[in-house]
């Protein structure tokens, strides 16, 4: 069997972003401003703050205006809520992101429920995680939008499909899970006390794998002519010799490539969806809050 072809998320994603870019002039001139998105970080996480720097510079270059908060590790619950309450009455605002995980102290669903369902871009307060399972209009989940985004760019019509999404975090599995239903599969959500795992992969159409174990999903697991979505990011032991370890995903590439019609790369797969769904939940927001149609194409 021919190796699988490539879901290329780095140039969907490019795309994505170039479109979000060529949207923007005319929400400004509908309403004088352009989208602006808050980042809110607090302590000093390494990764987290590499993150922070990128989704900033990403919207900057879609033309939206890019605010940054920083607080000390240090900043109590309430003075993180209050900072967000100013964020939801800021109207040069359309969306507002908390980037997780927060210091240890604080607890993080009391302060992403802070958020205003309709500025919350990442997806994750209760009324978001409630309009997307009642099939309403909302924010959606970046990562989970953006694989939604590669599988109906590479096959279409997703409905009747059956599709099995192994791991069930709220970041990932549940909303995965409740859009894959939105876009009428048949779906299964698979995770770490689900009996005979492999057979239960075995019969998808769809794997969406998100369980942050490396490499967990072997060739044997997958239906020939499947379709893979992997969305973890795990960085192996380094080599000897080496400086750090090479970076993998939740399926085992090479296996799955021999199996399955098509698979994401990781990296270059599902990651560079995430900022790019950031931008657009940014723009979808941005139209909702100045009363104008959502934006055609996204």
């Amino acid at each position: 069997m021919t190796a699988a072809d490539v879901i290329d998320g780095k140039a969907f994603a490019a795309g994505l972003r170039a479109r979000i870019a060529d949207a923007v002039p005319a929400f400004a001139a509908a309403t004088g401003r352009v989208p602006g998105l808050a980042v809110v970080l607090v302590g000093d996480d390494p990764a987290s703050a590499v993150y922070v720097g990128s989704k900033g510079k990403a919207t900057v270059a879609a033309g939206m205006a890019s605010f940054e908060h920083r607080l000390p590790a240090t900043a109590t619950q309430d003075e993180v809520e209050t900072l967000l309450r100013q964020l939801n009455a800021d109207d040069s605002v359309d969306g507002i992101l908390l980037q997780l995980p927060l210091p240890g102290h604080l607890d993080e669903q009391a302060a992403v429920a802070t958020i205003h369902p309709d500025k919350d871009v990442d997806g994750l307060t209760p009324v978001s995680a409630g309009r997307l399972a009642l099939g309403i209009a909302g924010m959606v989940p970046c990562t989970p939008y953006g694989c939604l985004l590669l599988l109906q760019d590479r096959l279409g019509d997703l409905s009747g499909k059956d599709a099995v999404v192994i791991g069930r975090s709220i970041l990932v599995g549940k909303p995965m899970a409740a859009l894959l239903l939105g876009a009428n599969c048949t779906v299964t959500i698979a995770h770490s006390r689900t009996q005979d795992l492999a057979d239960v992969v075995r019969r998808a159409d769809i794997v969406v794998a998100a369980v942050g174990r490396p490499e967990m999903v072997k060739a044997d697991w997958i239906k020939p002519g499947a379709t893979v979505i992997d969305v973890g990011i795990n960085r192996l032991p380094p080599a000897e010799g080496a400086a750090k370890g090479r970076l993998v995903g939740d399926v085992d590439y090479a296996g799955a490539a021999s199996v399955a019609a098509a698979v994401t790369p990781v990296p270059g797969g599902v990651g560079p969806m995430t900022i790019a769904c950031l931008l657009r939940n940014t723009l979808v927001a941005a139209h909702r809050r100045a009363g104008l149609a959502d934006p055609e194409g996204f």
